[in-house]
């Protein structure tokens, strides 16, 4: 079945990467990605566009984003960036995911915080949430980290153990100068909040350690502390 978002008018329809590009087989949709990147032809943007709103293979999206991040900055900046208003999540984080990687101040001005709010940090749909939080630390110029890292610390003790470690992580990557900013949310009213700051406060010290033990024993120190209170 090939992608109904696809406008066909658009595209030609006796081209074969477009038609493998849109098949019903993983490994053709694979091929005819890496063979758009190998060509880099700017007609091919559109279509590379539309393919990652749905494409539901990992390995072809990775492959999707390479292809995008062959083309010119100048033409493919602007196209992703006007993902980031999409209805639809996937749309919006692989954007995300492939500005990331082709790395032009552009997509910083389209997320930063500091101009449009958290929308996108904050967004409801979490992989669209954690996609932004990756991207914006990729992305961040050196002067605003730290009004990144008081954006990201609104989102502490929000979802499950991954969502916490992503975040965790991308805390962590803006560097160790910041964690005074998770340091301020250890002392948090919300029991869950406080536990992520002190696992990520960890993170800090010792990067490689599991955060899912980190957290487990923060949660256990947070109990007590709250149990001492009372």
């Amino acid at each position: 079945m090939t992608d109904p978002q696809i406008n066909r008018d658009a595209i030609a329809l006796d081209d074969p990467l477009m038609t493998a590009l849109t098949g019903a087989s993983p490994q053709r949709r694979l091929q005819a990605a890496m063979e758009m990147g190998t060509r880099a032809q700017p007609e091919h943007l559109e279509i590379l566009v539309s393919r990652c709103r749905s494409e539901p293979d990992f390995f072809v999206r990775d492959m999707l984003t390479w292809a995008l991040s062959r083309l010119p900055a100048d033409d493919t900046v602007p196209r992703l960036i006007a993902e980031l208003d999409s209805e639809t999540p996937q749309a919006i984080s692989q954007s995300l995911h492939t500005l990331s990687k082709i790395g032009d101040d552009r997509a910083w001005h389209a997320m930063d915080p500091a101009r449009i709010g958290s929308g996108l940090i904050a967004h409801t749909d979490t992989e669209v949430a954690r996609s932004a939080w990756r991207s914006a630390v990729a992305l961040v110029p050196g002067d605003k980290r730290q009004e990144l890292a008081s954006s990201l610390v609104t989102q502490l003790g929000r979802g499950d153990v991954e969502t916490q470690k992503s975040l965790s992580r991308a805390l962590v990557a803006l560097g160790e100068d910041l964690v005074s900013v998770v340091d301020e949310k250890l002392h948090a009213e919300d029991d869950t909040v406080r536990a992520h700051a002190l696992a990520t406060r960890d993170m800090f010290d010792d990067p490689d350690a599991g955060f899912a033990h980190a957290l487990d024993a923060a949660k256990r120190v947070v109990a007590l502390g709250s149990e001492a209170a009372v």
